[in-house]
């Protein structure tokens, strides 16, 4: 006997991909998250490539495979997306130290994070309905 599937956690106009353990802590994550969160996939594709954040093309990595995962496995237009949702979460925390004067030592903590991002498809706007608003 095998377990009954799982239900899918997501409305059917939502995709998601999840990064975990990412090497940077969840503060200068949230601020490469910040950049994208509400924006139209295409724009946030563009605004990551041209980020000066060592971080962010790991988050643009995570976009386009959310993006991949709506387009292959839920058949999403892929025109129609926009991120919805960036959520940061912290992971583990690696305690290392380091030697200061007089035999004495502080510590360093190496933070690690979650990542995980939601892309829905919301329906076009005609252009009438545009002008009108």
């Amino acid at each position: 006997m095998s377990k009954p599937k799982h239900e899918r956690g997501l409305p059917e106009t939502e995709a998601q991909a999840v990064t975990k353990n990412i090497r940077v802590s969840p503060r200068k994550l949230n601020l490469a998250a910040g950049l994208i969160r509400g924006r139209k996939v295409g724009d946030a594709v563009a605004t990551l490539t041209f980020s000066k954040r060592r971080i962010a093309q790991t988050v643009k990595k995570t976009l386009e495979s959310a993006i991949a995962n709506a387009e292959n496995n839920h058949q999403l237009d892929v025109d129609q997306l926009v991120v919805s949702r960036v959520e940061v979460g912290r992971s583990q925390v690696m305690k290392r130290f380091h030697a200061r004067g007089r035999g004495r030592s502080s510590r360093v903590e190496k933070w690690f994070s979650h990542l995980k991002i939601i892309v829905a498809e919301q329906p076009a706007v005609a252009p009438a309905q545009q002008e009108a608003a």
